[in-house]
């Protein structure tokens, strides 16, 4: 399970999901787009069909990837301990969550901390900033934990938001499906600019 908002998913979301099949022998990578996440604004819960439509355009043809609606057609808030919950259900071979350092450092804040970590295996992308000793102590002694052998990942959707608000180009970013569907709905523009 890689989940997050994807708001809009990126070439690094691809280069972790990849890193994570080559390197722990995966069958597949579920793509899962947060709903309605707890710590965003209402405009990215609204714009849910959308991260899941650029979601689906970005894992079209790639092997091993595909994408789960779990939390898109999922009402109220989405949170990631539901969200395993449920999958553990549909998969009892066993899932693991994919999450990059960044949002694992602040998993304290989420919805049953414990229970995630106690659940299943964590699969960590590095981030620009984020020790890995970190996830040596706290709530992490107990948990399961690969670290992804890669560089680490400094893109973020944000950044990309706001440079498609100033009418900048992210086409070497993200995929092309992607890149097409952002222009082609309008997303993320300045309303000045649009």
């Amino acid at each position: 399970m890689f989940g997050g908002t994807f708001d809009p998913i990126h070439n690094a979301h691809l280069q972790v999901g990849r890193a994570a099949l080559k390197q722990l022998g995966l069958e597949k990578i579920l793509v899962v787009p947060n709903g309605r996440p707890a710590d965003a604004d209402g405009e990215a819960g609204g714009r849910r069909e959308h991260r899941f439509q650029m979601a689906a355009a970005a894992v079209a043809g790639e092997d091993g990837f595909e994408v789960s609606r779990v939390e898109v057609d999922r009402e109220g808030i989405s949170y990631t301990i539901d969200t395993i919950r449920a999958l553990q259900q549909d998969y009892r071979q066993g899932i693991c969550f994919i999450v990059g350092a960044d949002c694992l450092m602040r998993i304290d804040r989420w919805k049953e901390p414990e229970a995630i970590i106690a659940s299943v295996p964590l699969v960590v992308a590095p981030r620009a900033g984020v020790p890995i000793n970190a996830f040596g102590q706290g709530l992490f002694e107990k948990a399961s934990i690969s670290l992804l052998d890669m560089p680490e990942v400094d893109l973020s959707s944000t950044a990309l938001r706001e440079k498609v608000k100033r009418g900048e180009s992210i086409a070497e970013c993200v995929p092309a499906a992607v890149a097409a569907y952002i222009e082609e709905k309008g997303l993320y523009r300045d309303a000045a600019r649009a």
